[in-house]
């Protein structure tokens, strides 16, 4: 997710103000740069897809941020470093940002959890929490549990991982900036837990 682009919550939305100041201040300098927000690690969030405390993809029941329609881009750790090695000397993504959108990992919530039933071959028994709920929960709950939910708030609930256009005069998306990689899908990814 981009610390330029999203609208989190607090405790997120502070973590994520310090990124910015960051990124203001090497520009501010002058110094090089290519920003990479490689949004959602496939590896942390497909195994359990996201449901707090499970250790593998549930088969029974889920629990849905919200009403699971804004959508989320999953990216493999592999893919993240294929596409950051590939911008380093491309003078293309110079003082620009390479977003990492490839569109066979763009998926709502919704979405993800069809695939997930499709694969396995059972519906699961779904229970969404309310936005409204889920900032209680935000406000109620301590570090770290706190910083975890307004995260998830950003990219499940205000889809911030995806709410924006990507114009060539601050960035590129890699999949069409590097056509050639041959990116692992979430599809791909699931497989393995089937």
């Amino acid at each position: 997710m981009d610390v330029d682009k999203n609208n989190a919550v607090e405790p997120a939305k502070s973590t994520f103000a310090i990124k910015a100041q960051i990124r203001r201040a090497v520009e501010a300098e002058g110094i090089p740069y290519t920003y990479v927000p490689a949004n959602c690690f496939a590896g942390y969030f497909l195994p359990t897809l996201s449901q707090p405390g499970a250790t593998s993809p549930p088969r029974d029941k889920v629990v849905i941020l919200g009403d699971g329609n804004p959508k989320a881009v999953f990216n493999h750790e592999a893919d993240i470093g294929t596409y950051t090695i590939k911008a380093v000397d491309d003078p293309r993504t110079a003082n620009k940002t390479l977003f990492i959108k490839p569109p066979k990992n763009t998926y709502s919530f919704n979405e993800l959890i069809a695939l997930w039933e499709k694969l396995i071959g059972k519906a699961l028994e779904k229970t969404y929490v309310p936005e409204d709920q889920l900032l209680k929960q935000i406000q109620e709950s301590p570090i770290p549990i706190n910083i975890v939910l307004a995260i998830s708030h950003s990219i499940f609930v205000n889809g911030d991982c995806t709410n924006f256009e990507i114009d060539p005069s601050f960035g590129y998306e890699a999949s069409e900036l590097y056509p050639e990689v041959k990116y692992t899908t979430v599809e791909e990814g699931f497989s393995r837990f089937v």
